[in-house]
């Protein structure tokens, strides 16, 4: 019944501020007919959010309620950004793409499936939280950067028996958290450690060196590098057995 009720001719006698908006995915009505709506009354502001929920209260409430916000005010709310120092670790398998294509898709996967196995165990078992996965890469978090630094080794030791080598890398800094989405410079920094060390390497910055003194840990100095995208240069230190 609602969407029977046509007020095409009541559009054009509107004189009051008039917000509309409409997702650009909408399952249940084409924006279009937003669109028309708001050409047909005087001075409209059409807002157009990205989504596909028809129901303004799901999918991207808060963007669609700023939206509000600011046509009332005159002010966009700004959000509060959650940062909080984390320990970053990335690991990969060295040789994947060579490896893949010796074994064949059906072996490769069945590889994979018992490789990202062991590092979700280890994981878990140091007490950190798997971020994000993508082809062989697994990116993870950790609230201490000794337990980050245990478990590349044992990661390492672990998918051993696979016949696969890793490498890895492990930074601390702060970082940017959404739901469950770590981002920033210090993720950025992490990976690039990573990319620079060699098979069966486990690499970390000096920052992460310098948190865990007294740990036992034991380190070489692999001199100062310059990282893909990232200003200046660090100076790395790969763990020792």
């Amino acid at each position: 019944m609602n969407i029977d009720i046509d007020v095409r001719h009541v559009l054009p006698t509107i004189r009051v501020p008039a917000l509309i908006l409409h997702r650009s995915g909408d399952r249940l009505l084409d924006p279009g007919g937003a669109r028309y709506i708001a050409a047909r009354i005087g001075g409209a502001k059409y807002v157009e959010l990205p989504g596909t929920d028809h129901i303004a209260w799901l999918g991207d409430a808060d963007g669609l309620v700023a939206e509000v916000q600011e046509f009332l005010t005159g002010v966009r709310p700004v959000s509060e950004v959650d940062r909080v120092l984390t320990t970053v670790l990335f690991v990969d398998i060295v040789g994947s793409t060579e490896r893949a294509a010796i074994l064949g898709d059906a072996r490769w996967r069945d590889l994979m499936a018992s490789y990202q196995g062991h590092v979700a165990r280890e994981v878990a078992r140091f007490r950190g939280h798997v971020v994000d996965t993508a082809g062989d890469g697994v990116f993870a978090s950790f609230d201490g950067p000794a337990r980050a630094i245990r478990c590349a080794c044992a990661v390492r030791d672990a998918v051993t028996a696979l016949g696969i080598a890793i490498r890895g890398g492990v930074h601390t800094g702060e970082c940017e958290v959404s739901g469950d989405k770590i981002v920033g410079i210090a993720v950025h920094v992490g990976a690039r450690v990573a990319a620079a060390a060699a098979p069966g390497e486990i690499l970390l910055s000096s920052t992460v060196k310098d948190l865990v003194s007294g740990s036992g840990l034991q380190f070489l100095d692999r001199g100062s590098h310059t990282l893909k995208g990232i200003a200046g240069r660090w100076r790395l230190f790969s763990v020792q057995p």
